[in-house]
């Protein structure tokens, strides 16, 4: 089980989750690529150890595990895997399709 950044994290981007990540998953940060233009933060599915630590750090409640996402939001687990996996551009155009299925 890995832990998923939802929905609260778009346009927010804040990084306290990041700090405290004891292995780094989450990205892309401030002064990393990308960072400027992402719509919001990503949790690594293989990277992250399921610490719980993003989930209190987390000022938006956008981080939270896998099992916990709600139905409406589960399309993030695969966003997050997605962007790791296929990179910057696939996961963010997932976001784009999300948000437009939503108007």
């Amino acid at each position: 089980m890995a832990y998923v950044i939802v929905e609260t994290c778009i346009g927010t981007k804040d990084t306290s989750c990041a700090d405290v990540c004891p292995v780094d998953c989450i990205h892309p940060t401030a002064g990393e690529e990308n960072h400027d233009e992402a719509t919001m933060l990503y949790i690594d599915p293989n990277e992250c150890i399921d610490c719980d630590a993003c989930v209190e750090a987390c000022p938006v409640d956008a981080c939270m595990s896998e099992d916990d996402v709600p139905d409406q939001l589960e399309v993030f687990t695969e966003i997050n895997r997605v962007y790791f996996e296929e990179g910057h551009a696939a996961g963010e155009k997932m976001v784009a399709e999300f948000l437009a299925s939503k108007s």
